[in-house]
């Protein structure tokens, strides 16, 4: 009688072991899956974003996050000096990370 009883203690052990292991295989099936479809793609527009406001040069055409059209007039490690409109002394600081576009001048 204990010989069976130490045999089923013996299989509870092993399932119990074995249900942890297949916990730990699906907590980490759902880390990739959530990797590759949220973390991956936000850090890549974070990088294509941080390299397009990195090429800012002066005479760069730009749009602001809040929907101004401007030209750059002048660029600083954090902030540019943006010209708006006809009227050439409307010029605003402005952080770089308030450009949402940037459209290159024609080569000449």
């Amino acid at each position: 009688m204990n010989l069976l009883l130490a045999d089923a203690n013996a299989a509870a052990a092993g399932q119990g072991t074995a249900s942890i292991i297949s916990l730990v295989v699906m907590l980490v099936f759902w880390f990739g899956i959530m990797y590759f479809l949220m973390i991956r793609p936000q850090r890549k527009e974070q990088k294509k974003k941080a390299a397009l406001i990195n090429s800012v040069e002066v005479g760069d055409s730009i749009l602001t996050t809040s929907g101004f059209y401007g030209i750059v007039i002048d660029v600083t490690d954090e902030d540019v000096i943006v010209e708006f409109g006809n009227n050439k002394n409307c010029r605003i600081p402005m952080k770089k990370a308030a450009i949402e576009q940037v459209e290159k001048p024609d080569g000449e």
